[in-house]
């Protein structure tokens, strides 16, 4: 079904993983919107609860942008790149339902370290490298890096970031918060699927309000909390509010029905 990605569903959780090694994982048009379908058709499958976003090897999640594809671009061009990019993956991860966990194996860097950064959460092996290098190449991170990267980690340190193109190890983006843990290399995905699996004790209905509620403070001209407010009182009418209280109350463990 894909070319430059592989999927897998088992026990609820969704797995997509990029696979153009010879590439280090690139992002190109094609593979943007291959990530695209398979996000939207985990977030509709209603038996999958979590997606982890991993990159093929050891090398790289996702080592950037193919280049080549947009070296002859206009401005006009550019600007066009940006904008689909952002509405096709960047932002449509970021605002998925569906909890995503980028496990980062590698260099995760411009385009890589942004889609790392649009999934809800990241864990990173200890051999992985983030950067974004645009300003050297004479552009700018396109796909949300100027925004999301100050929101995680500080605006002084992302500029620092943005302004030297340089990369930190894992260590020292668990450091500035932007990986939420470290581990070795064999251990990444398990760790990923263990919090996966925390994750999938809950209610998936409150899950995705929950998403929606965080993600409005980070919104020009959007109260969060009211957006938490609305959020946390529709949450009073679902099948799932029912069942996580009455286990609570008859002392049980909760067996929520599903997305």
């Amino acid at each position: 079904m894909y070319t430059n990605i592989s999927v897998e569903h088992q026990n609820n959780l969704g797995r997509i993983t990029i696979n153009r090694p010879s590439k280090l994982n690139a992002l190109n048009k094609d593979t943007i919107q291959e990530l695209h379908d398979a996000f939207k058709s985990f977030d509709e499958n209603l038996e999958v609860k979590v997606i982890i976003v991993t990159g093929s090897g050891e090398k790289a999640f996702v080592a950037g942008a193919d280049i080549k594809e947009f070296a002859d671009f206009s401005v006009a061009d550019g600007g066009k790149l940006a904008k689909k990019g952002q509405e096709l993956l960047f932002d449509f991860v970021a605002n998925l339902g569906t909890p995503v966990i980028a496990a980062i194996n590698g260099f995760a860097l411009g385009g890589g370290l942004e889609l790392a950064m649009a999934a809800h959460f990241r864990v990173a092996s200890d051999t992985a490298k983030m950067g974004l290098p645009e300003v050297s190449l004479g552009v700018i991170p396109g796909y949300g890096g100027t925004q999301r990267l100050p929101q995680l980690v500080g605006k002084g340190r992302a500029m620092e970031m943005i302004m030297t193109a340089g990369m930190i190890d894992a260590n020292q983006a668990l450091q500035y918060g932007l990986v939420n843990h470290v581990t070795t290399q064999e251990d990444l995905l398990p760790l990923a699927e263990k919090i996966a699996s925390r994750i999938m004790r809950n209610s998936t209905v409150a899950i995705r309000a929950a998403i929606k509620a965080v993600n409005a403070s980070y919104e020009d001209g959007i109260n969060g909390f009211d957006i938490e407010v609305e959020a946390f009182g529709s949450c009073f009418g679902t099948e799932d509010f029912k069942e996580g209280t009455t286990a609570f109350l008859e002392k049980r463990k909760a067996d929520f029905p599903g997305k």
